[in-house]
């Protein structure tokens, strides 16, 4: 898919971030630091994480400027409500920054933090892809918790099944 109409993509980009917040949303408060293993990212990284390397890796990269991302520790956002805050005021600035990029900005190269050199809207396509990773592992934790999620984009697959023509 390639990036050319940034109205689009921008609608794209917060309908992904909508589906990702709806599961998130399911995060008990008790479980926000919670992980599989030691030394794991914790439900609460994950959140965290999304939010920070969009806006300080991604968003700044960009603009032309380097990574500011420092990591997803409790130190950004301690709690379930202050990680929801934190998540949505990373994706709207991101969104802002993202929203003043010219056509021709778009297909211009930036540099990746390891110095690499990628087409601007290869480097957004990246950063949905990285959200969609990330929201694919809080899935998988919360059912691993028992916790119930809704489904991603309206049916499980259960009731696909169940809708399906059998053979």
């Amino acid at each position: 898919m390639q990036i050319q109409n940034l109205d689009i993509f921008l609608e794209y980009f917060d309908r992904v971030h909508q589906r990702t917040m709806r599961v998130i949303r399911c995060i008990p408060d008790d479980k926000l630091e919670w992980s599989f293993r030691e030394g794991k990212f914790t439900l609460g990284d994950l959140v965290r994480h999304i939010a920070a390397i969009e806006r300080y890796m991604f968003a700044e990269t960009i603009q032309g400027k380097p990574s500011r991302y420092a990591g997803c520790g409790k130190e950004l956002a301690d709690g379930l409500e202050e990680v929801l805050r934190f998540i949505e005021e990373m994706h709207c600035e991101s969104a802002e920054i993202i929203s003043r990029l010219t056509p021709a900005d778009l297909n211009r190269k930036c540099t990746t933090p390891d110095g690499g050199s990628i087409t601007v809207w290869k480097w957004l396509r990246a950063m949905v892809e990285h959200e969609i990773h990330h929201r694919g592992q809080i899935y998988i934790y919360l059912a691993m918790l028992g916790v119930p999620t809704p489904p991603l984009y309206g049916l499980t697959s259960e009731q696909v099944r169940d809708y399906s023509v059998r053979s």
